[in-house]
């Protein structure tokens, strides 16, 4: 779960606004505060959980670089809005994050909680077919593999003060990154 809740962590820290940091080892999940007087602890690599953390984090910068949404507004408050953060009982937040001409738009759900939530209605601004661009749990990352395969599609059934609705599988301990197709 370590593994999960920071997987999670990043890609919460790279979807949110403001500026990003980490330090030096902390993209592979070295135990270990970063010294000065030696060396990172690259042995840690020829570990699954740790490989799959430097992956986690390689996609978060490519998604972070390739996604407008995710930069251009960085910010500025007219890039971000709430989709939920009301749910407290299920521990799920949810918003978007726009381009600066609100052209493009990715949402973020993320599931706080080692509890998988089916069916769990999100909603959107518009129906269509919405790609999930990264899910930190993946297999490939070292996570349990759960999901929506790729694609969802939003329906008109208005959810959150919303005119469309998505009905996704969340992971647990885990977040969804979903842009339009």
């Amino acid at each position: 779960q370590k593994f999960a809740n920071l997987r999670a962590l990043y890609a919460f820290m790279f979807c949110y606004p403001g500026k990003k940091l980490s330090f030096m080892g902390s993209e592979f999940a070295q135990h270990a505060e970063w010294a000065h007087e030696g060396s990172l602890h690259w042995e840690l690599l020829e570990r699954p959980l740790h490989r799959g953390m430097l992956q986690t984090v390689r996609d978060l910068n490519a998604l972070y670089r390739g996604s407008p949404a995710l930069h251009e507004t960085d910010c500025d408050g007219r890039g971000f809005e709430w989709i939920d953060c009301q749910d407290a009982a299920q521990s799920v937040v949810a918003w978007y994050r726009y381009s600066i001409d609100r052209e493009r738009a990715t949402v973020i759900v993320c599931n706080l909680t080692p509890v998988i939530r089916s069916a769990y209605r999100i909603g959107v601004d518009a129906p269509g077919r919405y790609l999930e661009r990264l899910n930190t749990d993946a297999e490939v990352y070292g996570g349990s593999g759960q999901g929506n395969g790729g694609e969802i599609v939003a329906r008109e059934e208005p959810q959150h003060e919303r005119p469309c609705s998505l009905v996704l599988t969340l992971p647990p301990l885990a977040v969804l990154v979903i842009e339009t197709a």
